[in-house]
C-alpha cells in the first residue's frame, strides 16, 4: 500500500488532510478514488494510520482514519549524520542510502578540505532538494519518519554540539588504535541511545579539527585498514552501528 507524510497538524479526530504535492501523485499519478485506501504517516509523532479517502479537491485530499498504528520500523538507536560536503552526487546517495538505513538527520558541515562549496545563496534550494531526496527514501523504504535534512555548519559550531549525545563517533584514517565497535560497547546496554557520527569529505579532516572534536569529548574511531570513500562511511557506520545496538523489539 502506498505511503505518504503529514505534519501532525493535519490531523483532528478521525480526519487527515494531505495538501502537499501528494494530491497530484495520489490523484493523476496512482489514481486513486474516493473510497480507496491509503496509508498515512504522522511524520512528527511516527503514527501509521490506515484510511478511506473521503474527499478529492484540486489541491487537497481529506481521509477517514480507519486504524491507528504504533510505528514499527523506527529504531531505539538515534542517529545523525554530520556529513563533510562531498561532491553533489554523492551527498545524494549518502542520504538516500542513509534514509533507508535508519538515520534521523544529515548535518552538512564545510571542513578546511572541503571541495565542494556552495554560495549562500544556494543553499536553501540545496537543502530542499536534499530533503525531498529523503522523503522519497523513507517512503520507499517503509519508515515512519523522514530524516531532516538541516543547514551547513562548519566546524566549530557542531561542536558545540556534541553535549547533547550519548556519544560522538568521528571517522579518521589517522586513527589506529580505537575500533568503532569498542568505541560502542560502552553504550550498548543502554535501552534508547542517541549517536552522532561525523565524517570528513573526500579530502579528509585536518589534524587541528580532530584536536578540536577531541576537546569537545568526540571519541576518534578508525574502521578498518583500508581507507573509505566519503560515501561509503556513512552507510559503513551506519550499519555496523545497528548491528551492535539496534533491537529487534517493536517501539
Amino acid at each position: 500500500m502506498s505511503k505518504f507524510f503529514v505534519k501532525s497538524n493535519k490531523i483532528s479526530n478521525d480526519k487527515i488532510v494531505i495538501d502537499t504535492d501528494d494530491v497530484n501523485h495520489i490523484k493523476n499519478v496512482l489514481r486513486k478514488r474516493i473510497g480507496d485506501s491509503i496509508l498515512v504517516c504522522d511524520n512528527e509523532k511516527k503514527i501509521n494510520y490506515d484510511c478511506r479517502i473521503e474527499e478529492i479537491s484540486k489541491k487537497e485530499i481529506i481521509c477517514h482514519i480507519l486504524t491507528p498504528k504504533e510505528s514499527k520500523s523506527e529504531s531505539n538507536v538515534e542517529i545523525d549524520v554530520f556529513q563533510g560536503l562531498p561532491k553533489t552526487d554523492k551527498m545524494e546517495l549518502i542520504i538516500q542510502k542513509g534514509t533507508e538505513l535508519g538515520v534521523d538527520s544529515f548535518i552538512p558541515v564545510m571542513f578546511k578540505r572541503s571541495v565542494m562549496k556552495i554560495e549562500e545563496k544556494d543553499q536553501t534550494k540545496k537543502i530542499e532538494r536534499w530533503q525531498k531526496i529523503a522523503e522519497v527514501a523513507a517512503k520507499q523504504s517503509g519508515r515512519d519518519y523522514i530524516p531532516v535534512i538541516k543547514k551547513i555548519e562548519n566546524v566549530e559550531n557542531i561542536c558545540q554540539l556534541f553535549e547533547k549525545y550519548d556519544i560522538v563517533l568521528v571517522a579518521y584514517e589517522a586513527e589506529n588504535q580505537n575500533s568503532l565497535k569498542e568505541m560502542l560497547k560502552s553504550i550498548r546496554n543502554q535501552k534508547e541511545v542517541k549517536i552522532a557520527i561525523v565524517i570528513g569529505p573526500e579530502g579528509g579532516i585536518d589534524k587541528e579539527e580532530i584536536d578540536l572534536f577531541r576537546k569537545a569529548g568526540a571519541k576518534i574511531v578508525t574502521l578498518g585498514k583500508r581507507i573509505l570513500r566519503t560515501e561509503t562511511v556513512c552507510l559503513a557506520m551506519v550499519a555496523i552501528i545497528n548491528y551492535e545496538l539496534e533491537s529487534t523489539e517493536e517501539k
